[in-house]
């Protein structure tokens, strides 16, 4: 299993930050590559989502689904669809401000994305690559863009979330191999 972990500090409380996260069919306002979601569910433990990604000559609907929630903490999902993953989003309250805090915060939190795929478990015809094309050559490709796109998501949220641009720290815990 190959595995992305970003994360970064977000100023305002938990709640806050938890209620925009469940908010997912958002996301596609953030990522270059998806185009647009579905959303079955209220977005707790059931809700599943059809996520519509587009890269390169490709394009696929991946379906998910929340596996488990722990308001405002933690929001976890996984793929139910060809392609075996699973991931969360967790929040973390920082019980101090950061030194480059900006001047008006008063509550910090680590937002936290990790994500754990098996590309290889897509092997089986789940992609329609084009011809001449293997499926080694597009998952070579593909890992280096979706940590990538994992870092504009969040730097995106960051924005959006507070209501303001500013430079996000990210940290890359972990990339695929």
């Amino acid at each position: 299993m190959d595995e992305i972990v970003v994360s970064t500090v977000v100023y305002l409380p938990p709640d806050e930050v938890y209620e925009f996260l469940e908010d997912f069919p958002r996301y596609a306002r953030y990522s270059e590559y998806l185009k647009n979601v579905h959303q079955r569910g209220d977005g707790g433990p059931g809700t599943r989502y059809d996520l519509r990604f587009a890269w390169w000559k490709l394009t696929y609907t991946a379906r998910s689904e929340v596996t488990d929630v722990d308001p405002p903490w933690r929001i976890d999902w996984r793929i139910v669809k060809d392609l075996h993953a699973h991931g969360q989003w967790r929040v973390e309250e920082l019980d101090d401000l950061p030194a480059d805090a900006p001047a008006d915060a008063d509550v910090a939190c680590r937002v936290t994305l990790g994500v754990e795929f098996d590309a290889q478990t897509a092997r089986d015809g789940t992609l329609d690559l084009p011809r001449f094309v293997s499926f080694d050559f597009v998952v070579g490709k593909i890992k280096p863009v979706l940590v990538k796109e994992a870092q504009r998501v969040v730097e995106r949220i960051v924005a959006d979330i507070e209501g303001r641009s500013r430079e996000v720290e990210l940290v890359v815990e972990r990339r695929p191999s």
